[in-house]
């Protein structure tokens, strides 16, 4: 004889067992959040907190002390958005702390970070003004990101702006002849390639005979004295024997006398002469040793002055 299963009561008791078995777990869980005992505390966050929720926990480091327990905005300041925070007791919120807006990811869940917390600073206590304890706030990420976004995009227009001012009408007609100009100036330096190229190589060459006679220069100068001194000493040599035969002659006949009332006053002139031009070849040495280009470009002629 077979026997009858009442379906009816088995679907019964599996329901009501699992319906037990997810009481049970939510009781232990609740009962392990409402045994531990929270203090109230008070954020005002002076950005958007959108995608924040009742609820979204509260984290320490890392570390979940807490939950939102309530989100409105400060009816004494519409900028300013209130928060309550419900943190477990014996967590050590000092004067130093700060909460910040965080999620996980981008697009993840928001929630509230705490921050900071020195050691050495005092515990946070509320004031007389304020019920609970107010904790400082911070900027999060996407409100710094979106400053400074903020701040790239004002720069931009300020920039684009002063571009349109500089590169007005008359500054782009300007901008085009200065650079039709440099063109010009290209075009005739590549007309003129060949001449500046010879240019450049006589440049060269002029350069390497100014080095040439530099270092000739002192050997020329050394044959120039040699021949200065013996110059001055035949001059000398002149003038001493000038004067004996000036003295020889005193003594002869009237064609003596002649020659040497008029030959030798001829002759002493042309040992002055020869002193001035030797005088002048010293000068000019002088003035090759202190510029040896002269022998290149000639002495420049001075320009006459005022009234001159």
């Amino acid at each position: 004889m077979e026997t009858k299963v009442n379906y009816i009561i088995v679907g019964t008791f599996a329901l009501a067992l699992s319906v037990a078995l997810i009481a049970g777990i939510l009781w232990l869980s609740a009962s392990k959040r409402y045994s531990a005992e929270y203090d109230t505390y008070v954020a005002y966050m002076l950005e958007s907190v959108s995608g924040l929720n009742l609820n979204a926990p509260v984290k320490y480091r890392g570390v979940e002390v807490g939950q939102v327990h309530q989100i409105m905005l400060d009816k004494t300041n519409l900028e300013q958005v209130r928060l309550e925070l419900s943190i477990e007791r014996g967590i050590p919120i000092r004067q130093d702390t700060i909460a910040t807006m965080r999620s996980q990811g981008l697009t993840g869940i928001a929630f509230i970070e705490l921050s900071g917390g020195s050691s050495n600073a005092p515990i946070l206590a509320p004031s007389s003004s304020k019920p609970y304890p107010v904790i400082k706030t911070g900027t999060s990420l996407f409100g710094r990101v979106d400053t400074a976004m903020t701040g790239l995009i004002t720069s931009l227009n300020k920039t684009t702006d002063n571009l349109n001012t500089i590169l007005d009408e008359s500054n782009r007609g300007s901008l085009k002849r200065i650079l039709a100009d440099i063109a010009t100036v290209t075009g005739t330096v590549a007309a003129h390639k060949a001449e500046l190229d010879k240019a450049v190589s006589n440049a060269s060459l002029t350069l390497e005979g100014v080095a040439k006679v530099s270092v000739q220069l002192p050997e020329l100068m050394q044959k120039l004295a040699k021949s200065a001194d013996a110059v001055e000493k035949m001059a000398k040599e002149a003038s001493r024997a000038s004067t004996s035969v000036s003295k020889t002659f005193e003594g002869v006949g009237p064609d003596a006398k002649r020659f040497a009332n008029e030959g030798l006053p001829e002759l002493e002139k042309m040992v002055v002469t020869m002193r001035e031009m030797m005088a002048s070849l010293q000068r000019v040495t002088e003035q090759l040793e202190q510029d040896p280009s002269l022998l290149l470009r000639g002495k420049e002629t001075r320009r006459p002055g005022p009234g001159e």
